[in-house]
């Protein structure tokens, strides 16, 4: 077995170990000499990814696998199965079984689940960001921000005897009350996006199973690793088995879901073309979808904001996560006289650090496939024939020690008008495209006009120009002075127009309400019926 190693300090640095054999890619991160490390492995023979059924790993009886390659190195991590169709019905089969026993038990004991599973969570935090790491390509501290951001609607789901509250109201009638609770709908389907390996899944079956469903999960096949190992922490917890169970593929798993009869409801987090599609078959099969979907999200900067903090913040947002979330910061509207801040932006950017994200001073990763890294290329040299200006171009940055990966550098583009293809489509890459604008009412009117709704942002010190944008705008989730404001999960995640299909959104009382129906209960005791001498009503009921 050959061996090298890299060392760092506090949980950045990296094990490279390549191996002859196979071996779990999942392993928690280790510490020797008061040094702690991650693992990485190029494996020679590698592993097949697991479906999980009845609260255990199942091998796949499947032909057709997927290739997992890491994004930093393009090596072959794992082979991800494309579940046979007898696989994916008995996966339902036993979220059925499990439904009819795990929405009876109390609300107290779901919630008892919840503390455990949170708990959990915490303990594993570091080891869910090697997976996402590996899989995914985001640095390490980003996949530990990926896991916290769904530890807390976890936490929040803890609150279920809150969340659940139904409504009542005595005496409507004489002698009749009437009381409306919130019930769980059944076996539900989460399918779940690439970007966000950990958080994606935790806002969508610990909502379902806190209300009293049962989940059957499909993680995207680009990195399911997180969702494994979050079912074994689901198994230590307690919760019981065939409450949440796992499948994996691509286009026939997200057919099956969303034809087959016994699942009520789908949760969907991902591209436009996806997700027009899941809630277009799953709502025709009569099921209750939840889509949330692409953005263009804008921010807007004024000549009045700090410009410190607002060039450090765009950059943040811009480039993130190598610009692959769904809220990124993808266009920067500069009003007035604030574009003459654009060089100060280009500077900060180009002091990024472009690397694999196990590395300790990586800024930024991979983009998540060789394919993805075309894409981006594509539409910039798009934005560029078209006119606007490549003030940064990172496209053909190469990483030492990395020269197989998909990696983007950060790049910014000028000049962009709202009728250019880099504008209209999600870049979803490490590019800020930049407009110019003379007032706000421009920069209002140019978003008001994006088809897409997912979030927007203006940097300001003065609070009247806050307000009316606040007002102004037509976008679900509106940050002012904060670049990425997506919401905690006490709220809801309220992406709207083109982001957004269905009618509840995300975690929060909108979460509740898509995970549950209403049953309301009409109910009469009648006074005289205490009495022995109660008579039979013959005329037509009153309300008295």
């Amino acid at each position: 077995m050959k061996e090298n190693w890299k060392m760092a300090s506090l949980a950045r640095g990296v094990w490279n170990k390549t191996a002859t054999s196979a071996q779990s890619i999942f392993a928690p991160p280790g510490k020797l000499n008061g040094w702690f490390f991650v693992r990485r492995y190029a494996i020679a023979n590698p592993t097949t990814t697991k479906l999980w059924i009845d609260g255990k790993p199942t091998d796949s009886k499947t032909k057709d696998w997927i290739d997992l390659n890491n994004p930093a190195t393009n090596e072959l991590i794992t082979r991800v199965p494309k579940s046979t169709p007898e696989e994916m019905a008995t996966a339902v089969e036993s979220c059925k079984r499990a439904y009819q026993k795990w929405s009876q038990i109390s609300i107290m004991s779901r919630q008892q689940h919840m503390f455990k599973l949170a708990e959990l969570i915490r303990r594993d935090k570091k080891r869910l960001a090697n997976s996402i790491t590996q899989e995914q390509g985001k640095t390490l501290a980003d996949a530990e921000g990926d896991v916290a951001r769904g530890l807390q609607v976890v936490e929040h789901a803890c609150s279920i005897t809150s969340l659940q509250l139904g409504e009542t109201l005595p005496n409507i009638s004489k002698d009749m009350d009437t009381m409306s609770f919130r019930v769980p709908i059944g076996v539900t389907a989460g399918i779940t996006p690439f970007n966000f390996p950990a958080m994606i899944p935790l806002w969508m079956f610990p909502m379902a199973l806190v209300c009293g469903n049962t989940m059957l999960l499909k993680p995207s096949e680009r990195d399911p690793g997180a969702t494994m190992i979050l079912m074994e922490l689901v198994k230590e917890a307690g919760i019981p088995d065939g409450c949440v169970n796992v499948i994996h593929g691509a286009h026939d798993s997200v057919n099956f879901i969303c034809d087959h009869p016994d699942i009520r409801a789908i949760s969907f987090v991902g591209s436009d073309q996806a997700g027009k599609y899941i809630y277009e078959r799953g709502s025709k099969s009569g099921k209750r979808v939840q889509s949330n979907m692409g953005a263009k999200n804008h921010g807007v900067i004024m000549p009045d904001a700090n410009k410190e903090s607002t060039l450090n913040q765009l950059v943040g947002a811009a480039f993130g996560a190598a610009g692959q979330r769904c809220m990124a910061l993808s266009t920067a509207v500069f009003v007035g006289k604030a574009k003459e801040w654009l060089p100060e932006l280009v500077e900060k950017a180009k002091k990024l650090k472009v690397n694999a994200g196990w590395e300790p001073d990586a800024d930024l990763g991979p983009v998540i496939s060789p394919q993805a890294k075309q894409r981006i290329s594509d539409l910039v040299d798009s934005g560029i024939k078209e006119g606007a200006k490549p003030v940064l171009d990172g496209r053909n940055i190469k990483v030492k020690g990395y020269e197989n990966g998909n990696f983007v550098g950060p790049t910014i583009i000028a000049d962009v008008k709202p009728s250019m293809k880099c504008y209209k489509e999600e870049i979803f890459g490490p590019v800020l495209c930049v407009a110019s604008v003379d007032t706000l009412d421009e920069a209002i009117d140019m978003i008001n006009k994006n088809p897409y709704g997912n979030g927007t942002a203006i940097f300001t010190t003065n609070g009247a120009t806050a307000r009316k944008f606040t007002q102004s705008i037509d976008v679900g989730q509106v940050g002012v002075n904060v670049p990425i404001p997506v919401p905690l999960p006490m709220f809801s995640f309220t992406g709207s127009r083109g982001s957004f299909l269905g009618d509840n959104n995300f975690y929060g009382k909108a979460g509740v309400n898509f995970f549950t129906q209403l049953k309301t209960v009409t109910q009469l005791w009648r006074e005289d019926d205490a009495s022995s001498e109660a008579k039979p009503q013959l005329h037509f009921p009153q309300i008295r």
